[in-house]
C-alpha cells in the first residue's frame, strides 16, 4: 500500500456510510459573554475578518523588534446557522504582526483550505470537525478535506506554511498571507501528516512528524527546505499526539493512552468524542536516534496526557526535557465544549514536568520525573537553544484568579536554580502564548524579548504585548492594541528581518 493510500483507506473505515445519518448539528443558545466576558473571544468569526484603523502603541517598541510575528488558530466558528462546539475545529486565521524601526501593522487572512473554500460556497459546514459531529456532506478522500491550517506556521527557506497536525501543511504568501496550496515534501508523502510543531534548530534544520491509523512519520527538512530523510513505521496506539521534543541525538514522544472507538465514529460521534482515555495503561515514551531513524525503543511511565514540550537535550547516556502535563483528555474536551458555550469550565490547571531518562542498553532505561505546581501552559525557550542544552523556558501563568478561565501573566523559570520570575495583570487580562524574540547582536541565552497576544476583557479589544525576558517583573515595556477583538489563537513564530 502507498504511503499516502493508508490515510484514505483508514478515514473511509473510520467514518463508515452510517456517519451520513448522524444528526444534525444543534445550534446552542446564544452565546453568553456577560457572565463570562474572558470568554468572548471563543464566538469566534463567522467569515470576515474585521477591520478598524491602525494599531495603537501604548509604551515604546524596542528599537532592534524588526521582523514579522506570525500568528495562528482557530478564527470561523459558525456557518449557515451551524456552530463548533470544541475550540479545536475553528478554520485557521493566520495573522502577521510586522515590526519596522519603532512601527507596527497588522494583518490577519483566513487560510482558504479545499474544505475553507467549499463551505464558503456553500455557506455551511460540509466536512466532519475533529471536535463536533457534522455528518459528510460531500465527499472525503483524505485527511486533507478536513484540513483546517489553524494551529501553528513554519517558515522555512523564505517559504510560510500554516500547519495543522491531521493533514499536510498550507503554503502562504509571507507577505500578503494568500494561500498558495498544499505542500508535500516528496512525491511519495504526498497527503501523508505534516504535525502543529516542528522543531527548527538553530542551523535552519526542522524536524517534524505526522501520525495516522498506528503509524508514525518522521521528517528531517534541511535549511533549504528539502527532504533530507523521512520514515513511515507502525507505534503502540495512541489516538492524540501532538508535540515532541528534540535533543542533540534523539526525539522523543509520549504516547498517552488513549484510543479510538471506531463504532462511536461509525455511529456519527466526533473524533474527540470517540477518544477513550486508558488510564490503567502506561504513556509510553518512545526515543528515536535521528541518525538512524529505525533505531527506536519505547518506555513506560505512569499514565498523563501532554499537549505541549518546552525543549530538550542530551548528554552521558541520559536524555533530559520539560513539558506541560494536563488534565485527562475527556476532562479537556468537556472544558472547551463549555468555552465553547460561554460557560466557564471548573477551575482546572496543568502544571510543569521536567523528565530524566537514563538509557541502557540498546532497549532499556529509567525514567524519573519532576514537578512543580505553577498554573501554566504554552512553554517556550530560546529558539537559539532549541535541540540543545538550555536553562530558562518561559510560560503564561495563571495566579490568584478564583473561578476566571485563562492566564493573567507571564512566568520565567530558570533551571538551575529552580527561581521563577513573574509579572501578572489584572482580572481583566487574558494572556496567550509569547515566544522569545533574541535581540540583535546577543548571544546570551534569554537575551531577548518575550512578544505574544492578549485579549482585554473591559476594552473587548485584543493586544501584542512586548517585555524584556530577563526584567519580566518589570511589566511590559509595550502593548500594541487593535481597535477590535480576534479569537484567541494557539501558536507563532517570530522571524527576524
Amino acid at each position: 500500500m502507498q504511503r499516502r493510500d493508508f490515510l484514505a483507506a483508514g478515514l473511509a473505515t473510520m467514518l463508515g456510510s452510517s456517519a451520513q445519518e448522524a444528526l444534525a448539528l444543534g445550534v446552542p443558545a446564544d452565546f453568553d459573554a456577560k457572565a463570562a466576558p474572558e470568554l468572548r473571544p471563543f464566538a469566534g468569526l463567522s467569515g470576515e475578518v474585521p477591520q478598524g484603523g491602525a494599531p495603537r502603541i501604548e509604551g515604546r517598541i524596542p528599537a532592534g523588534l524588526r521582523g514579522i510575528y506570525y500568528r495562528n488558530g482557530p478564527g470561523l466558528m459558525v456557518r449557515g446557522g451551524e456552530r463548533y462546539r470544541h475550540w479545536f475545529d475553528g478554520d485557521g486565521l493566520v495573522q502577521a504582526w510586522r515590526f519596522e524601526d519603532g512601527r507596527v501593522s497588522h494583518s490577519a487572512r483566513f487560510v482558504q483550505t479545499t474544505k475553507f473554500k467549499a463551505e464558503a460556497r456553500e455557506r455551511r459546514f460540509l466536512v466532519p470537525a475533529l471536535g463536533t459531529a457534522i455528518p459528510p456532506r460531500m465527499p472525503i478522500h483524505g485527511p486533507d478535506n478536513m484540513n483546517v491550517a489553524n494551529t501553528s506556521v513554519l517558515r522555512q527557506a523564505g517559504r510560510l506554511y500554516a500547519l495543522w497536525e491531521g493533514g499536510s501543511a498550507y503554503e502562504l504568501d509571507p507577505q500578503s498571507l494568500e494561500t498558495r496550496g498544499l505542500r508535500a515534501w516528496s512525491p511519495e508523502l504526498t497527503g501523508m501528516p505534516f504535525s502543529a510543531h516542528p522543531k527548527q534548530e538553530m542551523d535552519g534544520t526542522s524536524w517534524n512528524f505526522g501520525t495516522a491509523h498506528g503509524r508514525m512519520v518522521i521528517y528531517q527538512i534541511s535549511p533549504a527546505g528539502a527532504l533530507l530523510k523521512s520514515a513511515v513505521f507502525p507505534v503502540p496506539a495512541s489516538a492524540m499526539v501532538h508535540d515532541f521534543a528534540v535533543s542533540q541525538r534523539y526525539l522523543v514522544f509520549l504516547l498517552p493512552p488513549v484510543q479510538m472507538d471506531l463504532q462511536a465514529l461509525r455511529s456519527g460521534g466526533s473524533l474527540l468524542d470517540a477518544m477513550r482515555w486508558q488510564g490503567d495503561q502506561p504513556t509510553r515514551v518512545l526515543i528515536i536516534d535521528k541518525t538512524d531513524l529505525s533505531q527506536r525503543r519505547v518506555l513506560e511511565m505512569t499514565a498523563a496526557f501532554v499537549f505541549h514540550f518546552g525543549n530538550a537535550w542530551d548528554a552521558d547516556g541520559q536524555i533530559h526535557l520539560d513539558f506541560v502535563q494536563g488534565a485527562p483528555l475527556p476532562e479537556i474536551n468537556a472544558d472547551m465544549q463549555r468555552q465553547m458555550r460561554g460557560q466557564r469550565p471548573p477551575p482546572r490547571h496543568s502544571t510543569p514536568r521536567f523528565m530524566r531518562i537514563t538509557l541502557a542498553g540498546d532497549t532499556g532505561g529509567r525514567i524519573e520525573l519532576q514537578s512543580r505546581d505553577e498554573a501554566v501552559e504554552f512553554p517556550v525557550v530560546d529558539p537559539r537553544v532549541v535541540a540543545q542544552r538550555y536553562s530558562k523556558i518561559w510560560y503564561p501563568t495563571a495566579v490568584d484568579l478564583g473561578q476566571r478561565w485563562g492566564f493573567n501573566g507571564l512566568m520565567g523559570l530558570d533551571l538551575d536554580s529552580g527561581r521563577r520570575e513573574r509579572f501578572v495583570f489584572g482580572p481583566e487580562t487574558v494572556i496567550e502564548e509569547h515566544v522569545l524574540v533574541p535581540k540583535p547582536g546577543s548571544s546570551k541565552e534569554g537575551e531577548g524579548w518575550l512578544l505574544g497576544m492578549g485579549y482585554d476583557t473591559g476594552r473587548q479589544q485584543s493586544f501584542a504585548s512586548i517585555f524584556d525576558a530577563q526584567a519580566l517583573a518589570s511589566g511590559p515595556l509595550a502593548r500594541v492594541w487593535l481597535p477590535h477583538w480576534l479569537p484567541y489563537g494557539f501558536h507563532g513564530r517570530f522571524y527576524a528581518s
